[in-house]
């Protein structure tokens, strides 16, 4: 997997820098949005172009893990030298060119989600790829975050030319009319934004089975656990790969390190377990490069054992994978 240009955050004077307040003038007000986030790099003749959705943070409790003492999870986040009272959740949806084809997978908020997010769109605009432009939409989950950018508050479609591709066994969960009607009370957040994003008629989701090419170089995986039809990818390209977690783990601080600690968002615990040290396990003991959906921004690097868990390491800018 080699690097090529590396990019970045373009948009205007907040990017360039500013003197103002630093005894240059009057502190410059400031901007409504952030500036976009952009990281791209190569595997084979495929570009693989992370978009930076945003950040929200949430607060913690001792519910947040289920099956570890608070203080243990505490001491996990001082060490990464994160916050012990909230934990920092970045969302990366990425783009792919696949034979000429515009790829996205996972789409972020659009303009649906909390402050701070939306940056994919902006991100595609630095990157000169409007949104018609988008040749295919591919859905790891049904979770809001990765769906609800299909749509626009408006309830226009974000992508109006894309295909959108879903896994079978996520669809069947989610889509079920029964289940839409009467949802679990602990899901009825979920099924709302599920709702909103499929319900008219306009958007006529393509589903997809495990264990088969999605797209050509992209192979769907099952990744059950953190829901029902929960999916990773492997993309192939000119025997190169690279691993797309999706939901796999949360953020890595906690959940690489300790792949057998559950989140709240793990609709069921014992086989998002078993999935997490599957996947862990293949892209350690074979050294494949990774790319997360809630890792730290650009949300790519590698996994190394660890003891009894494992180690995410970041790509470092400027050098190439091995």
């Amino acid at each position: 997997m080699s690097m090529t240009r590396r990019t970045l955050l373009a948009a205007g004077p907040a990017a360039a820098g500013s003197t103002a307040g630093l005894g240059g003038g009057p502190a410059a007000q400031a901007p409504a949005a952030p500036p976009p986030g952009i990281y791209r790099y190569a595997l084979g003749e495929t570009s693989v172009t992370a978009l930076h959705e945003g950040i929200a943070a949430r607060p913690l409790d001792a519910s947040f893990v289920r099956n570890a003492p608070f203080a243990e999870v505490q001491a996990a986040l001082d060490r990464a030298f994160l916050p012990k009272d909230q934990l920092p959740i970045t969302f990366t949806p990425v783009l792919l060119t696949l034979g000429g084809r515009r790829v996205l997978v996972d789409t972020g908020f659009a303009d649906n989600g909390p402050p701070g997010t939306g940056g994919a769109l902006r991100g595609l605009e630095a990157a000169g790829v409007a949104p018609g432009l988008v040749d295919a939409v591919v859905i790891s989950h049904f979770h809001p975050d990765h769906i609800l950018g299909l749509r626009r508050k408006d309830g226009s479609l974000t992508y109006p030319n894309a295909r959108v591709l879903v896994p079978e066994p996520e669809a069947a969960f989610w889509l079920d009319a029964s289940r839409m009607a009467n949802p679990p009370e602990p899901l009825k957040a979920a099924f709302g934004a599920v709702r909103k994003t499929f319900a008219q008629q306009d958007l006529k989701p393509e589903r997809y089975a495990w264990g088969k090419e999605v797209l050509p170089g992209l192979t769907a995986l099952d990744a059950r656990g953190h829901t029902p039809g929960h999916t990773a990818f492997v993309l192939d390209a000119g025997g190169r790969r690279l691993v797309l977690m999706s939901d796999v783990t949360n953020h890595p601080a906690l959940f690489v390190r300790h792949p057998d600690w559950s989140a709240v968002f793990d609709m069921d615990a014992d086989q998002a377990r078993a999935t997490r040290h599957t996947m862990l396990q293949m892209a350690a003991s074979e050294r494949l490069p990774v790319a997360f959906y809630h890792a730290p921004f650009p949300a790519a690097g590698h996994i190394a054992k660890a003891g009894d868990g494992y180690e995410f390491v970041p790509l470092q800018w400027g050098v190439a994978p091995a």
